[in-house]
């Protein structure tokens, strides 16, 4: 397996070389496009100058042509009759045109620079051919004559390449290295997420993070912390949840298990007999009970994909549930007020939507002493509709709230088993709003509780 180390090392020889490759080509564009038109006009310049000195001098033409090549220049002389002479550094390739000759010696300034052919891999200010250069007619007595000039670049810039080129070289060199060794600050950081993701993967939520870095790695690693201690309270919650199952599962079993084997006991009186077998029924009723809520919940859980959704009336709806709840609330004389506008339209799941409703007022029937009052009132707002049911019970005390919506959890650990409930009534009640994207809320005091339910209206 490749380390990161060397993933940093060939990218970072591969963005070097990409880049230098893309310079050229952008400089010699440049070249091509604006300098090289400038460069061809001022060696016109050049040799017009040279060509005037040599007119007016011509014992001296010798002297002078050799003089100007020592400075710098590659210079081609030629009457177009096979007398050539060059002066300076030979043309690396002598592909001048004939016709350019007999252009220069009739009078015409020769432009070979400007009209170089453009290339993207060949720049023209480094080619010393031949026909990369600028002529002028010469004339000297009756004798006419062809200037072919262009600058020798190597012995103009021939210190100056190694120098840049040294420069070059070791600003790539030294930025290797520095980046190689700054990678470190960058790929240790994720070598110890990595040896954390391992530990999380054995089951070891205990991890220490460097969290003091500012920059993407710091948050990561405090995401990471923050992912760390979210997944072991997942699994204590999971583990307590297997736990509180096994406990509500055993608990009406040993029930049934040991009334049955008392049922079947022949000198049992029948009263007695009766009486085990309704308790035998009422285990029976309590873990299917348990059994739907549990399928219910981990239905839930799994996603909401395919949930059928419909459009209905807030008000209808907590109408039926109070008609099914019509019995108990007469039988305590519980005063039930209703303030839901008839224009208000839920977009949802009807069906989990009514066991909504049904659950928060069947806590409410449930735990209100005789005589005492619900309220269910909803209005719009924002786009949402808020619901509050509001009971004059005795209240929740505090550090209680927090733990309401967590499975198997009752505030009266007395009366769990003679209440006949599962304590996950509100669990899967805060998982059905959540699936409809809206929120659940609740506040207690001694003058009652209040469930507040948000749904957005779509």
């Amino acid at each position: 397996m490749r380390s990161l180390y060397f993933r940093v090392f060939m990218i970072t020889i591969a963005v070097i070389l990409v880049s230098a490759m893309l310079g050229f080509l952008l400089s010699n564009i440049y070249y091509h496009a604006k300098l090289k038109s400038f460069n061809d006009e001022k060696l016109v310049g050049i040799a017009t100058q040279m060509k005037q000195f040599v007119e007016q001098e011509p014992a001296t033409v010798e002297h002078y042509l050799n003089n100007a090549a020592a400075l710098g220049y590659e210079i081609y002389v030629t009457d177009g009759k096979g007398n050539d002479q060059f002066y300076g550094r030979e043309f690396r390739q002598k592909d001048l045109d004939k016709q350019a000759v007999d252009q220069v010696l009739s009078g015409e300034i020769y432009h070979g620079v400007a009209e170089f052919p453009s290339k993207p891999f060949i720049t023209g200010f480094f080619d010393n051919q031949l026909s990369n250069t600028v002529g002028v007619h010469l004339q000297m007595g009756n004798a006419s004559y062809a200037l072919f000039m262009r600058p020798d670049v190597i012995l103009q810039f021939g210190e100056l390449r190694i120098f840049f080129a040294l420069i070059g070289a070791f600003t790539v060199g030294i930025s290797i290295l520095l980046f190689i060794i700054s990678t470190r600050y960058l790929v240790n950081p994720i070598e110890r997420l990595s040896e954390a993701t391992k530990r999380i993967a054995q089951g070891n939520y205990n991890l220490k993070l460097s969290t003091t870095r500012r920059d993407e790695i710091g948050q990561l690693a405090q995401h990471f912390m923050t992912m760390s201690r979210e997944l072991e309270r997942v699994d204590q919650a999971r583990q307590q949840f297997v736990s509180n199952v096994s406990h509500e599962i055993q608990s009406p079993l040993t029930s049934i298990q040991g009334f049955a084997q008392l049922v079947a006991d022949q000198d049992l009186p029948e009263q007695e007999r009766e009486h085990y077998a309704s308790i035998i029924e009422e285990e029976s009723r309590h873990l299917s009970l348990l059994s739907k809520q549990l399928l219910l919940l981990s239905s839930l859980e799994q996603g909401h994909e395919d949930l059928t959704k419909v459009r209905f009336s807030l008000r209808d709806q907590f109408r039926q549930a109070v008609q099914v709840l019509q019995w108990q609330l007469e039988e305590k004389e519980l005063l039930l007020r209703i303030s839901v506008p008839e224009s208000i339209q839920l977009y949802g799941n009807e069906v989990l939507l009514m066991q909504v409703w049904m659950n928060l007022l069947g806590n409410a029937v449930n735990h209100l002493p005789q005589g005492r009052s619900i309220e269910i009132r909803a209005e719009e707002t924002n786009a949402q509709c808020v619901i509050h049911i509001r009971d004059t019970g005795d209240g929740i005390a505090a550090e209680h709230l927090p733990f309401l919506f967590d499975r198997f959890y009752r505030v009266d650990r007395a009366r769990e088993r003679s209440s006949g409930r599962t304590g996950l009534g509100l669990a899967i009640v805060q998982k059905i709003i959540r699936i409809h994207e809206g929120t659940i809320e609740v506040s207690s005091s001694t003058e009652g509780t209040v469930f507040t339910v948000t749904l957005p209206q779509m």
